[in-house]
């Protein structure tokens, strides 16, 4: 059998799993439409059956785990906070059916009407700080400094290796790794959080009552309160003025007790250096392994955002590092 043949044969496979996964959850009959995908394997649809809706998660269970999905999910709901409810799940099958949350994603909002924006960022940090004054889950994973580390690397592997040798890409994560442990360890100087860890403006949903609708948060962690913060705030895909996140870092921070301004502003530049060379990494294997160029296209502003983050005077160790790799950066 050709690859070509294994394919169509696969995908027939796959149709015959969602079709029986629908007939057991009741929406045989619904009408089906795609919905904009992510960086993942993962694949959604619209249902539709009569007046009611809902979403179709497709996780090819050889790429995606859900279970972590509808662990977090439940986790929010309990802590009053809009994840969707999971109306139907096949773990082995890797499908989930979710309660519809629309489609007025926070990009999309501001995209129609920019005046809305310190109210919807607002709201998004109020979530934030909601979050962290809820008592820490005890079954989900910490980000721990390997983790955070290991990710920060990709950065090496797909940026330094490709452009200058696999040995200057090995050379440049010894040294990445000697440099940023230090920082990372001081990162955690600040409330520990269930961290969501793509919180940023193409996961958030704004409600018609006004809550924030919450979507994928797989694979959260418990981590230092500023990750998440960073994450909306430097976002790789929209630009968020820099006087509207200094107002909402001022939000989060006045709700933090017992946490000096210095260890906390330290605290958001380390992590948002540290998560703007993975994304860095992240966009360039997407376009290397994957083919999907567009993500190049976003780099200039992470790497902005990356220069912003090291001219913090903590960040003076992680800005020498840097220099012998500079060229691989967008000028």
């Amino acid at each position: 059998m050709t690859a070509a043949a294994m394919e169509r044969a696969d995908r027939r496979a796959r149709d015959e799993a969602i079709d029986a996964f629908l007939r057991a959850s009741h929406w045989a009959d619904a009408e089906r439409a795609p919905l904009a995908g992510d960086a993942s394997f993962r694949r959604y649809e619209r249902v539709r059956r009569n007046d009611a809706s809902a979403v179709l998660m497709d996780a090819p269970p050889e790429k995606e785990d859900v279970r972590p999905f509808v662990h977090i999910a439940r986790i929010l709901r309990g802590h009053g906070l809009l994840a969707p409810q999971i109306l139907a799940e096949d773990a082995e099958q890797g499908l989930l059916l979710l309660e519809d949350l629309g489609d007025n994603l926070f990009a999309r909002v501001l995209a129609r009407d920019i005046s809305l924006e310190q109210t919807l960022y607002e709201a998004a940090i109020d979530v934030l700080t909601a979050l962290k004054d809820r008592p820490l889950p005890s079954d989900v994973p910490a980000y721990s400094d390997e983790k955070l580390l290991q990710e920060s690397a990709l950065f090496c592997e797909w940026c330094v290796a490709p452009a200058l040798g696999r040995d200057a890409g090995e050379d440049a994560r010894a040294t990445l790794a000697e440099c940023l442990l230090p920082l990372v360890r001081q990162s955690r100087e600040v409330p520990e959080m269930l961290v969501l860890r793509d919180y940023h403006a193409e996961n958030l949903i704004w409600m018609p009552d006004g809550q924030v609708g919450l979507l994928d948060f797989q694979d959260a962690v418990l981590g230092p309160c500023t990750y998440d913060l960073v994450s909306l705030l430097e976002d790789a895909r929209r630009d968020v003025p820099r006087e509207l996140a200094t107002r909402m870092k001022d939000r989060f921070f006045a709700t933090l007790s017992g946490v000096a301004r210095e260890t906390f502003d330290a605290s958001y530049a380390i992590l948002g250096a540290q998560r703007n060379l993975k994304i860095i990494g992240i966009f360039n294997r997407l376009s290397k392994r994957d083919g999907k160029e567009h993500y190049l296209n976003l780099i200039p502003r992470v790497a902005a955002h990356l220069e912003h983050d090291l001219a913090h005077p903590a960040l003076a160790p992680l800005k020498d590092w840097l220099k012998p790799w500079r060229s691989v950066l967008p000028s």
